[in-house]
C-alpha cells in the first residue's frame, strides 16, 4: 500500500484528528462484523419508503431532472415544507428566505452549527442526547454546557435550565431534541410554556432537532418554535417519518437573517441537494400525511413488546413517548460500565445495542435499543438476551 509522504503527515495532525467519531457509529463498528448479530444499534427504519414517494423519485430521473437545483432547494419543495409546517405545527415560514433544503438533517445540523458557533461560545445541551452534537461543538471550538436530565426522567426542567443559565449567563444557544434520541422522551407543552420565557429572558437562540416529530404515540408533537419563532432554528427531515434515510433529505427553517448565513455554509458544503430526493420529498410532504400515521402503530406495538420484555428481565426502562428507541438500565453487576455490558451482549448473546455513554452525561449505565427492526428480530433478540442474563444469574 502507498505510504504517506513524510512531509505530508502534518496535514492529518489537525483539530479534527483529535475528535472521536460519533459514539453511535464508533460502537457499531466494533460489533457489526460479529456473525449472526441482531443489530438494534442504528436508527434505521426497516419499513420501505412508500410507493408513491419512490415513484416520484424515479419520475425525476426519467424526466432528466439532472441539473443543479436551486442551492436552497427547489421552490416547490420549499413551498411544500412551508405548507407542511403550517398544517402540522401552525408555523409560518417564507419559502424564499426562511427555508433551506439540506442533504439530510445531519447536514442541516452541521451547516447550522458551523455557520453560527464561534470559539468560546457556550452551547447548552440537555443530555443524554444525540451523539453527533458533541463532536460538532468540539470542532467549532464552542464550549459544551451539558444539563444532565437523568434525575428528571430525561426531560429538561425549567428549574434546571434557569440554574444553568445563572451559572452561564453568556450562553449563546440551546440544542433541543424532542422526541429525544436516545430516550424517546417528549417535552410536554406544559414544560415548553415554562421554558420559552426563560430562553427569551436570557437571549438564547434555539436549535431544535425535531426529526422524530411525526413518530409520537398518543399525542401530537408541539415544536418549541411555536412559542419562540423569532429565536428558533427548526431542523427536520424525511428519514424517519417516511423511511427515507438513504435519500438524505432534510431542512432547516428559521429567521431570515440566520437562514441567510446557514445557506452560505450549506452552499460551501454540498452546493445543492439531489433532484430525485427533492422530488420524492415533495411528494411525501404534499401527499404523504398518512404514511407516518401507518407506521406509528407498528412502532408502538414494537415499543410495547420490547419494554415489557426488558422489564420482565428486571431491566428498568423509561417511557418512550416518541421516536423508536428504548433506553434501559443495565444490570447492577456491571455498575455504570455500559460499554462492557454492550460488548458482552454483542459477543455472547449476539444482540447489538448502543452504550449509553455515547449520548453524554446521564447516559452512563444505560443501553439504547432501536426497535425500528422486524418483529421477528426483536423477539429473537429479547429471547437471546433473556437467556444470556439468566445464565449470568441476572434475572
Amino acid at each position: 500500500m502507498p505510504q504517506l509522504a513524510t512531509d505530508l503527515t502534518s496535514i492529518i495532525h489537525t483539530p479534527l484528528a483529535k475528535i472521536p467519531p460519533s459514539g453511535i457509529r464508533a460502537f457499531a463498528q466494533k460489533v457489526d462484523d460479529i456473525p449472526d448479530l441482531i443489530k438494534l444499534t442504528l436508527g434505521e427504519p426497516d419499513l420501505n419508503t412508500p410507493e408513491h414517494v419512490k415513484k416520484a423519485a424515479a419520475q425525476s430521473i426519467l424526466d432528466n431532472d439532472s441539473h443543479y437545483s436551486a442551492q436552497k432547494g427547489t421552490p416547490r419543495l420549499r413551498q411544500a415544507i412551508s405548507n407542511y409546517l403550517k398544517r402540522k405545527q401552525d408555523l409560518t415560514y417564507d419559502p424564499e428566505s426562511e427555508i433551506i433544503v439540506t442533504v439530510g438533517a445531519t447536514e442541516a445540523i452541521a451547516a447550522t452549527m458551523l455557520a453560527l458557533f464561534q470559539p468560546g461560545d457556550e452551547i447548552i445541551v440537555p443530555t443524554p442526547s444525540y451523539a453527533l452534537y458533541f463532536p460538532l461543538i468540539q470542532y467549532t471550538k464552542a464550549e459544551l454546557v451539558a444539563i444532565n436530565t437523568a434525575d428528571t426522567n430525561f426531560v429538561l426542567t425549567p428549574q434546571a435550565l434557569e440554574k444553568t443559565l445563572n451559572e452561564h449567563p453568556h450562553a449563546k444557544a440551546i440544542l433541543f431534541n424532542y422526541p429525544t434520541n436516545p430516550t424517546g422522551r417528549e417535552c410536554p407543552s406544559s414544560v415548553l410554556e415554562q421554558i420559552a420565557p426563560i430562553i427569551k429572558k436570557h437571549h438564547l437562540y434555539v436549535i431544535s432537532d425535531e426529526i422524530y416529530s411525526e413518530l409520537t404515540y398518543d399525542f401530537n408533537h408541539i415544536s418549541l418554535a411555536r412559542y419562540l419563532p423569532e429565536r428558533t432554528l427548526l431542523i427536520n427531515g424525511l428519514s424517519k417519518s417516511h423511511a427515507m434515510t438513504g435519500y438524505r433529505l432534510g431542512y432547516v427553517t428559521g429567521p431570515a437573517a440566520l437562514i441567510s448565513l446557514i445557506a452560505k455554509m450549506h452552499a460551501f458544503l454540498v452546493t445543492a441537494p439531489s433532484n430525485p430526493a427533492q422530488a420524492a420529498a415533495t411528494e411525501a410532504l404534499e401527499n404523504g400525511d398518512q404514511d407516518p400515521a401507518k407506521a406509528r402503530p407498528i412502532y408502538q406495538k414494537r415499543r410495547d413488546y420490547i419494554v415489557s420484555a426488558l422489564n420482565n428481565m428486571g431491566l428498568e426502562t423509561h417511557a418512550s413517548e416518541g421516536a423508536f428507541y428504548v433506553f434501559a438500565k443495565i444490570p447492577a453487576s456491571y455498575g455504570q460500565d455500559d460499554e462492557a455490558f454492550a460488548l458482552d451482549l454483542a459477543h455472547k448473546a449476539k444482540v447489538g445495542g448502543t452504550p449509553g455513554n455515547a449520548f453524554g452525561p446521564g447516559g452512563e449505565g444505560y443501553i439504547r435499543f432501536s426497535y425500528a427492526a422486524s418483529d421477528e428480530n426483536l423477539h429473537t433478540a429479547m429471547n437471546r438476551m433473556q437467556k444470556f442474563l439468566a445464565e449470568k444469574g441476572e434475572n
